[in-house]
Formats: C-alpha cells, sequence, structure tokens
C-alpha cells in the first residue's frame, strides 16, 4: 500500500473495549472458575504462573495485569467449569463425535479420567493409571524402537520435555519431532546457518532501545498482543515501525492500550505502522532485497560525495563472509523485476527503505509469513542479509527477532527434543545414565506422516497438541493414524486427533500449568523458556479439574517406568517427587545454559541462558556471520499460471493454533463463521464469481492427488491481487506432505497453489 494503512475489515483497533469484551464473552462461554481472576492477576509474573498460550517473554518491570486477550482465553478455557467425564462416552461414539467441529469438542470441558478406547462400543471407558501404563508399556516393549514416534506440542514444560526426551532415548530412538516442525524449524534451520544461532539474538532491554522495527508476516494483535505495549512505547519515543504482510493485521495498524484509563475513556489509538505494505505471498525475498538495494544506492552516493557510509564496513569487513556475491546479486537486479515478484511499487519500497537508512538501531520482527514457505529459508536469509548490512546483529536496540507460539516450543529444543542427534549431548546423556542413547537421526514430522501413511510407524505417544488436526493431509492422517497399533495422547480436552484411535488408544489427562501440581516432595514448580531465551518459573494455585489427573511430568515417568528395563540411574519415582532434582539433571546435561539452575530461576523476567550471535560470536562454520546470495526472488516451489491462486492461511482472532475458542474475527469483521474465502473484489470480478457464492478451494499442487476444501462462502478483502485467504487447520486437507521447505521440512502453509471451483 502507497498510502497510509486503512483496515476496512476491523471493527475497531487491537486492544481497547474490543479485547475486554471478547474476554468477557470466553468467560461466560466457558463457565470458567472465578479462581480464574486470581489466576490472571498473578500471569506471567514473579512467583506467579507463566501463561499457557504464546511464548512472548515476561518483563523484569511488569504491568498490573500482565496478559493479553489471547493469553486471557487460553486460561479461562484451561479453568472452564466444564467436565468431560467418564459418563460423556455413554451417549456419545466416537465416531459421532466425528461430524462435531472444533469448537464444540473444546466446549465439551476438562477431561477428568484415564480412557481406553474400547472398539466393541466405539467409546471411550474410564482406566485406572496402573492398568493405562501397563497396557501401553506391554505393546511398546513388543514394537521396535523406530517404529515408535514421541511428539511434543511445545507446551510441556522443560522438567516434563527433559524427562520425556531421556525416556525415548532409553527406550531407543530419536523420533522426537515437535510443533516446531511445522511453524518455526526453518528459523532454527535457516539462522544456524547464517549466524550460528537457532534462535532470535535480542533481549527485552534493545525493545527499548530501538529506532525502528521491520515486520514479516507477524501478527502480534492475535498471536502475541503483549507485544504492543512495547510497540506503543517506541512509538511515543519517535522509533518508526515498517510492516510486510499480505493481509492488514489490525494489531500493526492501531492499538488502544487496555491498562491506559486515558487512552480507554478517549479511545485514544496509537498509529503502529508508518509504512505497510501489502506484500503477495511469497514474494518477501523481493521486497527485502528492494530494501537492500536502497541501503547500496545510498552507500553509493555516500561514497560519491565522501560523507559517512550508510553500510557498516568495519562490521562487514570483521564479523561476516559473502558479502561481495551478494553486493552483486544487489546490483543485477532491476527494480522492473522486484516490483513484479513482490507486488510493491518501487517508491513504497523505497520509503521503506529510507527508514532503515535512517535508523541507526533495528530490530526484524517476523512470524510463520516467512517460515511457512518451499523457500522460507530463503526468506530468514535475506531478512539476516538485511540486518547485517548495517550491523544490526549482536549490538543494542538491534537485532532478529522471531516470534515463537506454544509457550514452551523454544525451551523443549534447549532440553533433548530433538530428531537430529547432533543437536543433543549424547555423551552426557551417557555418562549420567550408563545407557548408550542411539546415534542416528530420528524422524522429524514430514518423515513421521510419510512413514504413517506407508505404515512403518506402529505408535504414537503425543504429550500435548493434535496432531491429526494439525499436520497436512488431513484425510490420509485420519486414516493412517487409526492404522496404528497403539496411540497415546496426553491432553487437558476432547480433539479430533482422539476420534481416530489406533487398534490400542488411551487418552491420558493431565494438570493444566495454572492448576496445583502436588507431588511426594509437596507443592512443585516448573519452568519454561520464553522466544527472548529467557528461563522463568512457573507455580500453578488453581484447584485441579478432577483429582484424577496426574501432570505431565507423573504421566512420563509413568509410562517409562512401565515400558523400559530397570536402570538405578533411571530415578523416575525420585525425580516425580521433587522436580528440583530434574533441574540438577538438565544443568548437568547443559551447563552453560542452565548455570545455578534452581536459585535463578525465579529472577524477574526470568534468568537469561545466551545467545552468541547476541555477543557476536558466531557459531557458523565459517565461523563469521553469513551473507547469502539469492538464486530466486519468491519463495514460490511453483509458477503463476491462468486460475491459480496463492493461498495463505490464518489463524483467527478467536483461536490459538488448532484450537477454537469461538467464532469472532472482529479485525477481519467475520462473525459466526469459519467457511469463507477472503479474496480481493479485484480477483472476484477478474474470475466471474460474486461476493457472498459458495465455492470449493481445489489444490493445484502437481502430484496427481485430488484434495478440496468444499462450502467457502466468498468475502471480499483487501489483500493484494493473486492472494487468497481462509483459515487453518480447515485448510490442512489442502496441502501436500511434499509442499514444505526445502532445508527444514516445514509446512508451506502460507503459499498453497489452489483453484477456485464453483
Amino acid at each position: 500500500m502507497d498510502d497510509a494503512v486503512e483496515n476496512p475489515e476491523a471493527e475497531g483497533p487491537a486492544g481497547g473495549w474490543g479485547s475486554l469484551k471478547s474476554i468477557v464473552r470466553i468467560y461466560g462461554d466457558n463457565r470458567s472458575r472465578p479462581a480464574a481472576l486470581e489466576v490472571l492477576a498473578r500471569q506471567n509474573k514473579p512467583k506467579g504462573v507463566m501463561c499457557v498460550s504464546c511464548a512472548w517473554p515476561k518483563p523484569k518491570n511488569y504491568h498490573p495485569f500482565e496478559f493479553c486477550e489471547n493469553g486471557a482465553k487460553a486460561t479461562l478455557s484451561d479453568l472452564t467449569s466444564a467436565r468431560c467425564g467418564p459418563d460423556f462416552w455413554q451417549d456419545h461414539t466416537v465416531k459421532a463425535l466425528r461430524g462435531w467441529s472444533d469448537h464444540d469438542l473444546e466446549q465439551t470441558g476438562r477431561i477428568t479420567h484415564p480412557l481406553r478406547y474400547d472398539a466393541a462400543t466405539d467409546r471411550y471407558v474410564e482406566t485406572s493409571w496402573e492398568d493405562a501404563f501397563a497396557a501401553i508399556g506391554a505393546r511398546l516393549k513388543s514394537l521396535s524402537p523406530d517404529e515408535v514416534v514421541f511428539y511434543s506440542s511445545g507446551h510441556a514444560c522443560l522438567e516434563a520435555s527433559y524427562l520425556y526426551a531421556l525416556f525415548a532415548r532409553a527406550f531407543g530412538t530419536n523420533n522426537l519431532p515437535q510443533s516446531s516442525n511445522m511453524c518455526h524449524e526453518t528459523t532454527s534451520v535457516a539462522l544456524k546457518r547464517v549466524i550460528g544461532s537457532p534462535v532470535g539474538t535480542i533481549v527485552w532491554d534493545d525493545l527499548e532501545k530501538a529506532d525502528a522495527f521491520f515486520f514479516f508476516g507477524q501478527n502480534p494483535g492475535t498471536n502475541s498482543p503483549r507485544f504492543l505495549h512495547p510497540l506503543q512505547e517506541a512509538k511515543q519515543r519517535g522509533a518508526r515501525i515498517v510492516t510486510f504482510n499480505p493481509v492488514i493485521e489490525q494489531g500493526l495498524v492501531s492499538f488502544v492500550n487496555p491498562q491506559n484509563p486515558t487512552d480507554m475513556l478517549t479511545g485514544r489509538e496509537t498509529v503502529i505502522s508508518d509504512e505497510y505494505l501489502q506484500v503477495q505471498a511469497g514474494g518477501d525475498i523481493a521486497a527485502m532485497l528492494g530494501l537492500c538495494k536502497v541501503v547500496v544506492e545510498a552507500d553509493d552516493r555516500a561514497l560519491a560525495s565522501g560523507g559517512a557510509r550508510v553500510l557498516d564496513v568495519d562490521f562487514i569487513a570483521q564479523h561476516t563472509t559473502g558479502f561481495t556475491a551478494f553486493l552483486a546479486r544487489i546490483r543485477d537486479t532491476s527494480w522492473s523485476d522486484i516490483e513484479r515478484e513482490s507486488g510493491l511499487s518501487e517508491a513504497a519500497l523505497r520509503r521503506a527503505g529510507e527508514i532503515y537508512v535512517q535508523a541507526e538501531r533495528v530490530i526484524g520482527v517476523y512470524g510463520m509469513g516467512l517460515t511457512q514457505h518451499s523457500h522460507g529459508s530463503l526468506n530468514i536469509e535475506m531478512l539476516v542479509n538485511l540486518l547485517l548490512m548495517r550491523g544490526n546483529i549482536g549490538r543494542e536496540g538491534a537485532g532478529c527477532c522471531p516470534v515463537r507460539g506454544h509457550s514452551n516450543v523454544q525451551g523443549q529444543r534447549t532440553v533433548g527434543i530433538a530428531e537430529k542427534a547432533k543437536l543433543v549431548p549424547m555423551d552426557r546423556l551417557k555418562s549420567l545414565f550408563e545407557f548408550d542413547p542411539p546415534d542416528h537421526d530420528g524422524m522429524a514430522i514430514v518423515d513421521a506422516v510419510k512413514a504413517l501413511m506407508q505404515g512403518r510407524v506402529k505408535a504414537f505417544l503425543s504429550l500435548g497438541g493434535n496432531l491429526v488436526r494439525a499436520v497436512p493431509e488431513q484425510e490420509e492422517m485420519e486414516r493412517a493414524w487409526a492404522a496404528q497399533d497403539l496411540t497415546v495422547m496426553v491432553s487437558t480436552k476432547l480433539n479430533r486427533s482422539h476420534l481416530f484411535p489406533g487398534r490400542e488408544a488411551f487418552i491420558l489427562p493431565c494438570l493444566s500449568r495454572l492448576e496445583r501440581d502436588e507431588q511426594a516432595g509437596g507443592v512443585q514448580v516448573v519452568t519454561t523458556e520464553d522466544s527472548f531465551s529467557n528461563i522463568s518459573a512457573s507455580i500453578g494455585k488453581a484447584t485441579p479439574a478432577s483429582p484424577h489427573l496426574k501432570s505431565e511430568l507423573a504421566i512420563v515417568t509413568g509410562l517409562a517406568r512401565a515400558t523400559l528395563k530397570p536402570n538405578p540411574r533411571l530415578e523416575w519415582d525420585k525425580w516425580t517427587g521433587d522436580y528440583g532434582l530434574v533441574r540438577d539433571l538438565i544443568e548437568q546435561t547443559y551447563p552453560q545454559d542452565f548455570r545455578d539452575y534452581n536459585a535463578r530461576m525465579f529472577e524477574a523476567g526470568g534468568f537469561y541462558r545466551g545467545n552468541g550471535a547476541h555477543c557476536r560470536i558466531w557459531k557458523t562454520e565459517e565461523k563469521k556471520a553469513v551473507f547469502t546470495a539469492p538464486d530466486r526472488l519468491n519463495a514460490l516451489s511453483f509458477s503463476d499460471a491462468q486460475g491459480r491462486y496463492r493461498l495463505l492461511t490464518m489463524r483467527s482472532n478467536d483461536q490459538f493454533n488448532t484450537t477454537i475458542y469461538g467464532y469472532s474475527d472482529r479485525f477481519r469483521g467475520i462473525e459466526g463463521t469459519r467457511n469463507v474465502v477472503l479474496m480481493s473484489s479485484e480477483d472476484i470480478a477478474a474470475a466471474g464469481l460474486r461476493e457472498g457464492q459458495v465455492v470449493t478451494l481445489v489444490s493445484d499442487f502437481e502430484d496427481g492427488r485430488d484434495r478440496q476444501l468444499p462450502g467457502l462462502e466468498i468475502r471480499a478483502h483487501t489483500l493484494p491481487r493473486g492472494t487468497i485467504a481462509a483459515y487453518y487447520p480447515e485448510c490442512n486437507v489442502l496441502i501436500s506432505i511434499d509442499h514444505h521447505d526445502v532445508m527444514s521440512g516445514t509446512p508451506a502453509s502460507k503459499s498453497i497453489p489452489v483453484r477456485v471451483q464453483v
């Protein structure tokens, strides 16, 4: 967009009364317990409870209410008074429940008892924990380790995650895929290659010192609303914000601070983005190359006039490699090619580039709008190129900021949930526990899904999550999931994955992090890691939803005891009674990251485990940061064709990943339904369609498979030509398991080739 951004579809600014009304509605819909209000008051504060939603950091100087709309919805949902007990199954078969929506399954409430699937009646029935563990252990013992997958959703705390990975390796496998495989694995792979760190480089203080923020494919208004507070403060001190996103996301347009009485009473909005550029889906490489071209041209002018250099030549010479080839690529690329591939005008890119040139300290922020493409890794590398040109990595107020989703998705990787053997200190595990960990790589999500479809995976353990609904090839996945010998799901509520039980199937209900976790050693503390690599303690105080629940850690240790041969060094009972002992093990395994773990976990804002790139220590093969000369200008694996659209999947304001809280997406003007496809008015007219028409989306991925999503109503929306949008996870039926980032395997959910069929 070349002019000041407007969002004609939104009902109002992010935050404000709309946010409060939405929280109140969810509170009523979930019949949340009164304790939920007390939990919200303690959320994300020292000696409090860490949010069960996203991984946005917890500031040292916290607000009176340190929760956002999305976090409140997750809390209220966990603390619902609705219960899904054994009696629920007297009236419902598994097959009948397949006709229910994701939202209706969520609304059945908290699961209260361990459940075993009974094929004769097509129902789940109550079982005891002892019988469940024994049956699961017996089945696992009958299988080869590489036939079993240990999946984790990114929610479980560090202590449970460490023991889960230990259990898998003691069993004999590195089949430890995680939800990161579906969202930010591209980050882990690409950042590791070019700066030597698999995670973001900034800390909280950098937010307060940045002169500019450049956003790419990230939506803080829905996915990380607490980010809007530092953005508002940045604007008030004069920082500039530039956004690249195919969709106009209201959180990056304007914000009313719910914690500011004046803002609330007057409706005073903070305009967030100074420039908002609606890049076409998959066009970010060209857009970023355009910004880089502006930097080079400005530096050329400075050289010609004898002025101060725009490029940070000293940093480039001392800390980087590959700049000469990258510079040649910039000079060889024409503005006409950049405009064609990005869908943006040269004038708009020049305005954005000038903001970058004028800012001394810049933070590059991104989300899955960069990672979930066939060449998403190149997207990340291009953002690093842009930052490196002016030394914007490894100094105050500058750096790379990927915004993570699940509350501990980054931390689980830190403590060993990884399918790549080289990422784990196997020698330390061998020394600590006296067994030989497997030295070959395990399966990531794409590998696991393919192996499931081929019948090579016989059992799946899921520590949280809703994997059947979350991955591509949903119809084939449902068939393959149910064909397994064993499915085990650690869950708080019903979801669609429960409705395709294996030959033996168990639902093991767990405590929420918000609830009191009392073991033999007393009330336990757990810890999580946020997007800025800070480790924070969390103490649940709410009364458990049922006396029959176990903690995630206790479930992991119960399964391990029932499955593994006795080993005196694997003290599952002892660790269950005192999570502090598990933290000691984590510190022994990862001494550099977790020094004085138990002593530091209550530090305000969490303790920082460190990041080499933040200190300009480049742990790459070259021992320097790496410039990458892109060999393409878009992140797609397909070409445009007549009638072919680039479909991006999106999340509603009323959902968190596959969890659907309701049917209100007020930032897009969509109420009461999720069965919509958004198209520009120009595309609707050019295709001979009309708004309100019901159509079918058909996959145009060229592999000969028929994939369709019918029953979608066309809605006119402000989008670039050729880019259309619809909701995740419904659109997963359209995605081939082979359509993913070439380096990381992350599904390309932001640029799916489709056609619109009447």
